[in-house]
């Protein structure tokens, strides 16, 4: 599926080619601190599948919980999170942020990733297999 987005102010734009299975909530600690919420909503993209077509990107890198060596993107301009990836292995997949996606309607989390970092308050979703910690899919995988 093509999908296009941007930041909140329009400073970063994107196209990507993404399937649609592969869209998780993830409620791990770096996700609830870095979206200011209880969890967040990604889609996973193969590298060469994503094309930067306007503005540039600021990132942050961070050791994950999982041990994991990760950057995460944003807008320099308004700080909206575009994607996370992982800084050890270019080839691997990232993930792009939901709420940045134009077509995000269309787009239902499949999985629930992390779900050991939940915080109690936050219900999982039935219906949508729960892991307790990560299982996205690799976007280079039907």
């Amino acid at each position: 599926m093509k999908i296009d987005g941007q930041c909140f102010c329009g400073h970063v734009a994107y196209e990507a080619e993404i399937n649609p299975k592969h869209v998780a909530i993830c409620y791990c600690t770096d996700c609830q601190r870095h979206s200011g919420s209880a969890y967040s909503v990604a889609v996973a993209v193969a590298p060469d599948k994503f094309r930067l077509t306007a503005g540039t990107l600021k990132s942050v890198d961070r050791i994950a919980d999982s041990g994991t060596r990760r950057a995460m993107t944003f807008c320099p301009e308004c700080g909206t999170r575009i994607y996370g990836m992982v800084l050890d292995n270019p080839a691997a997949s990232f993930t792009i942020r939901i709420g940045t996606v134009n077509q995000r309607a269309d787009l239902e989390p499949k999985s629930q990733v992390w779900c050991s970092s939940r915080m109690p308050w936050v219900k999982l979703i039935e219906g949508i297999p729960a892991h307790a910690r990560n299982f996205v899919p690799s976007a280079s995988r039907p």
